[in-house]
């Protein structure tokens, strides 16, 4: 019986690793603008996918999500060399043919080991700019104006339009994850009606809102291309109104 307790004690250290506590740190930004690619939070929003070569050719992928300006950060990576590809609604930094033949590789392979910081630029499927502020109604509801273009000139990623978001949230967490639908206002496209809204000002009005609290409101446009298995907005930038 003793033998057999030390024999387990002597198979617990094979779990005493050191803990990972390297930083990987950055932004993804418009290659045109140098400004942050806007996005929501989790798994629906940009993707940092991680592949780790140090021990493997075939690693399992790992990811983790970037916030909502665009940076992202994990603190708890282990020393090792990684592959670092973003994913989300822009053009494929990792891009190949239908044999599977690299077209264009944009990822990052570097060694983490400490704190790394990178800057990746990228090409976003839409363009979403704000055209003034949020204007009152009678009703209490609000107009806003926006004003949606091509991010990219590679006719390979301009797809069809499908649906354009304002989304309005309590939270500054706003977007297709987060939103009170009672308030916000989604309009749809078939085929290449979408078409008709690039480059002109666009005009969306919510429901009437609560006037006693803080609200946030965004607008999300995507097109018919999935990423990662998703269809993934590009946002506007966030506006709140003070309605106390």
């Amino acid at each position: 019986m003793m033998a057999c307790c030390a024999g387990l004690l002597s198979c617990g250290k094979y779990d005493n690793y050191d803990e990972p506590n390297e930083q990987l740190t950055g932004v993804i930004i418009d290659k045109a603008t140098g400004l942050g690619i806007q996005t929501q939070t989790g798994d629906d929003g940009i993707r940092i996918k991680l592949l780790e070569y140090s021990w493997s050719d075939h690693p399992t992928p790992y990811y983790f999500n970037c916030m909502q300006d665009g940076t992202f950060k994990n603190a708890k990576i282990f020393k090792g060399n990684y592959n670092v590809e973003p994913m989300g609604p822009f053009v494929p930094l990792l891009l190949k043919d239908a044999q599977g033949n690299v077209l264009a590789d944009e990822t990052k392979t570097i060694d983490i080991v400490g704190a790394v910081d990178l800057t990746f630029e990228v090409e976003p499927f839409l363009r979403i700019e704000w055209v003034g502020e949020p204007v009152k109604n009678p009703d209490d509801s609000y107009s806003i104006s926006v004003k949606v273009e091509r991010g990219t000139s590679n006719p390979d990623f301009q797809k069809d339009i499908t649906d354009v978001y304002l989304f309005v949230s309590n939270n500054a967490y706003v977007g297709n994850n987060n939103f009170i639908a009672n308030f916000s206002t989604r309009v749809t496209y078939s085929g290449s009606e979408g078409e008709q809204i690039l480059g002109n000002t666009l005009t969306l009005t919510t429901k009437p809102l609560p006037n006693d609290r803080v609200m946030y409101l965004r607008v999300g446009v995507r097109t018919d291309i999935n990423i990662d298995g998703t269809q993934r907005y590009n946002y506007s930038t966030i506006k709140s109104i003070d309605l106390r």
